[in-house]
């Protein structure tokens, strides 16, 4: 059955494959297929974007697992049917909505990574904003050996991360990265000890939430499309994203907070 999401702190809803948990201002999204490794079918990636365009108004950032030993081990190949070309192009445009609804939604996302991160699951994690590699994650691109391609946002993404040179390594070869590679490379920026990284994952959502909104946002929707533009381009549009986001009452407020010694100075976390 499909539960509606519920504003209230604390309450629990589930979209079937997901399980969904909201404790204002942080909302707890949760892959939930454990016996199939969380593999990504349809009917999944579908309520993943469901869960995202219907997120309560009070949430803030949301948190990103997976159930059971893995985060996501890739598409589902055995609920993968033939498809004529034109079904294969716009199968492959669904993934792609879906994705944007996670980099370019309403707020930020700190995706959990543990065990496999192969296929359609570094897909996924690569559209998260931040990533939080547990020491059992490990990242794969089989597509190669399966005779497909990267069809979700794989090849725009995961090279802006790594770098082309080893998504091409990973693809033609099968090369698996282990938590520290893939940490090393890019494709976390936490790298932490088995189990913790639900835990870092909410202390990091919590530091979000407590942004202000617009610049939240701003980072979320302007700083990748400005990196894909000229520099000349680049510098005008964070010239019109700078006015904007100080024009904010909220951010009028933070700096008068600061001006005044209400709020803290920059310091060095952990």
């Amino acid at each position: 059955m499909t539960h509606a999401f519920h504003p209230a702190t604390g309450l629990l809803a589930s979209l079937g494959l997901l399980a969904i948990e909201i404790a204002e201002p942080i909302a707890h999204v949760k892959l939930n297929r454990p016996a199939k490794r969380n593999a990504v079918n349809d009917a999944l990636v579908l309520q993943l974007q469901t869960a995202f365009i219907n997120l309560p108004a009070a949430v803030k950032a949301v948190v990103l697992s997976g159930a059971g030993e893995h985060f996501c081990a890739g598409l589902d190949l055995s609920e993968l049917s033939d498809r004529s070309v034109a079904e294969g192009v716009l199968h492959s445009r669904t993934w792609h909505a879906v994705m944007d609804s996670i980099q370019f939604g309403r707020v930020p996302v700190v995706v959990v990574l543990h065990g496999a991160v192969v296929g359609g699951g570094l897909e996924i994690a690569s559209s998260c904003h931040l990533r939080v590699a547990e020491a059992s994650a490990y990242y794969g691109l089989p597509e190669g050996q399966r005779g497909i391609f990267v069809g979700g946002g794989g090849s725009a993404r995961v090279p802006r991360l790594v770098g082309v040179a080893t998504m091409t390594d990973m693809m033609l070869t099968g090369r698996v990265l282990d938590a520290q590679e893939g940490y090393q490379r890019g494709l976390s920026q936490y790298l932490v000890a088995d189990g913790a990284g639900f835990a870092k994952a909410c202390e990091l959502a919590e530091r979000i939430a407590g942004n202000a909104p617009l610049s939240n946002f701003a980072v979320m929707q302007a700083l990748p499309r400005i990196a894909d533009l000229s520099q000349s381009d680049g510098l005008f549009v964070e010239s019109l994203m700078a006015a904007i986001a100080q024009g904010d009452d909220a951010a009028k407020e933070r700096v008068r907070a600061f001006l005044e010694k209400r709020a803290a100075k920059v310091e060095k976390k952990p």
